[in-house]
């Protein structure tokens, strides 16, 4: 068996985002239930060293959608600043992710197999194929910070199970 590059890419990706939006749509129903303050978990920190949850979302954004658009375009770079960090933004965010995911071709996806690119930040340079920046860094940041995400929302009262992390699992057909 083989996989492709849009397979363990873009399949992936929209697994993660999808599950670490219905996560955040579960945790707007706990709000509605006064069990949590969806303001105040926008600042969350697990601890004191650690970015908010806020960040966290951003970041499954940024390492999903943000990571597929540089290696098509051959360079990486860390997340930028988002203005107006609300509740509703960060849903929208990852709702822009999952229709740039889905409307992405498989052919063209596969034809970035292999091609350079770098991780650029500030004057450092990373070098990378494209498939060992998203086995090697992408995909390990997607999901670590989708796992911190769930991570702050179980710990604020959220009720979780391991089921609404993996999301919607690729069964055999």
């Amino acid at each position: 068996m083989s996989i492709s590059l849009y397979d363990a890419s873009v399949l992936s990706y929209l697994q993660t985002v999808r599950a670490v939006s219905k996560t955040l749509t579960l945790a707007e129903d706990a709000a509605a239930e006064n069990i949590l303050d969806l303001d105040a978990t926008l600042n969350f920190q697990l601890r004191d060293n650690m970015l908010p949850f806020s960040f966290q979302v951003i970041s499954v954004w940024h390492h999903s959608m943000g990571a597929l658009k540089g290696m098509q375009a051959g360079v990486f770079e860390p997340p930028p600043k988002v203005a107006d960090v609300t509740w509703s933004k960060l849903q929208s965010l990852l709702t822009e992710a999952e229709d740039y995911l889905v409307a992405q071709e498989p052919e063209a996806i596969n034809a970035l197999m292999g091609n350079d690119m770098v991780f650029r930040i500030g004057k450092r340079e990373m070098p990378f194929t494209t498939d060992g920046f998203l086995l090697s860094f992408s995909l390990p940041n997607v999901h670590f910070h989708a796992a911190t995400t769930y991570a702050i929302l179980r710990h604020l009262g959220v009720t979780l199970g391991k089921l609404d992390f993996l999301g919607e699992m690729r069964f055999r057909g």
